[in-house]
């Protein structure tokens, strides 16, 4: 087995959120999956594998340290960055179709950055009095700062509180615990002028119930831009940050097409590439 190291929406070196990819783990269980992304200690590890789909180019797993994701946006780009690396080739040209969990997404570059498209939305609309209050409890989000609490699951079940602005996000302090399986989030917008136009945070829980607070995350980036363009709050395209208050500098560039599709696109760097992982 090999394992890549890769920096997905970086914006420098060491800026993003690191992905480990393990290729030719084939006789891998799901068990010594998810202990060797519990041993490494990203958000997510995944593991390339033969498609059992007849378009795909290839397939992937992807966990994270309290279990198995259907779908996740930082962990798509970093895989097909290192499958394109190890001479992956797509069966379209310029059109590389990852096999996961909600089923077929695709990938493509753009301007330099691979890009994914937004998968539909499993669940939106308005968060209820439970949810909206478990999540302020949790993100520790000012409540006279939200202008809007929603559902934003698209694998992940993202709760998404939408903030006043991004001083609000960066201020807000989360709490120390939370159910395996949380995942909550903050949105607010940028005075005009700077290099991103929205302020995003997302914690999750790890198998311990500890909070953790991930550095750059293209599922929520890809549920935040079909919250933002559906709602005539963003038009054609932004840039999103995220991870200042976890020491990364991520940047996130969400793009809606004429089609109405959504793309989500970011940097992505080899850190290390092809070492031998003995399991």
């Amino acid at each position: 087995m090999q394992i890549d190291l890769v920096d997905v929406f970086a914006s420098g070196p060491l800026s993003g959120n690191p992905l480990g990819v393990v290729r030719g783990g084939h006789d891998l269980d799901s068990a010594q999956m998810l202990a060797i992304t519990r041993w490494l200690g990203f958000s997510e590890t995944t593991f390339l594998l033969p498609p059992n789909d007849a378009d795909a180019d290839y397939r992937v797993r992807i966990f994270y340290p309290a279990g198995e994701l259907p779908f996740a946006g930082h962990p798509t780009l970093g895989s097909a960055h290192a499958w394109l690396m190890a001479d992956g080739v797509p069966k379209v040209a310029g059109r590389i179709i990852q096999e996961c969990g909600i089923g077929l997404v695709e990938v493509r570059q753009h301007d330099g950055r691979l890009a994914f498209r937004a998968p539909p939305l499993m669940r939106e609309g308005p968060l209820d009095g439970a949810d909206l209050a478990d999540t302020i409890s949790l993100t520790g989000a000012d409540p006279a700062r939200i202008l809007a609490a929603v559902h934003a699951a698209n694998g992940p079940g993202w709760k998404l509180l939408h903030l006043s602005s991004a001083e609000a996000v960066l201020a807000a302090e989360p709490a120390a615990r939370a159910a395996p399986g949380t995942d909550v989030a903050l949105l607010g917008a940028h005075a005009p002028g700077g290099p991103a136009q929205f302020e995003l945070r997302a914690f999750f829980a790890d198998a311990t119930g500890r909070l953790c607070e991930d550095p750059v995350t293209g599922s929520l980036n890809a549920a935040v831009a079909q919250y933002l363009f559906g709602a005539g709050l963003a038009e054609g395209s932004y840039v999103a940050a995220q991870g200042r208050k976890t020491g990364a500098d991520g940047l996130v560039h969400c793009v809606q097409e004429a089609d109405g599709s959504v793309w989500i696109a970011g940097r992505v760097d080899t850190v290390s590439s092809g070492g031998t992982l003995a399991f």
